[in-house]
């Protein structure tokens, strides 16, 4: 399988693996969505972003619908800004002037 159908099927299924693990279906409660980011999460850049507030802050952010519960889009907001914020740490944190926001001249 290519590296991106990988990642693509490994996130879904990690969200239907924690969804239908209490509460209702295709969802992922506060308790899931801790769970899952303490369990599968094991990059020291990535870990020192999550606390229990920081849980609480990003399921109020999350939660656009205020039902207690992350449905997938949500979800992926949350593993959407990780991965930013992971590419940030890899690519460094200066940015030069001129360049764009990918290290591209800007034109």
């Amino acid at each position: 399988m290519a590296r991106l159908e990988q990642a693509i099927t490994s996130i879904v299924d990690l969200f239907m693996e924690y969804a239908d693990d209490e509460g209702k279906k295709r969802m992922l409660n506060k308790d899931e969505l801790q769970r899952l980011l303490e369990k599968e999460i094991e990059s020291p850049e990535l870990k020192e972003k999550i606390s229990a507030d920081d849980i609480q802050e990003a399921m109020q952010m999350l939660d656009k619908n205020d039902d207690g519960e992350v449905h997938f889009r949500e979800f992926f907001k949350c593993v959407s800004l990780l991965a930013k914020s992971y590419y940030q740490s890899k690519k460094g944190k200066g940015n030069k002037k001129g360049k764009g926001t990918d290290g591209e001249k800007a034109e």
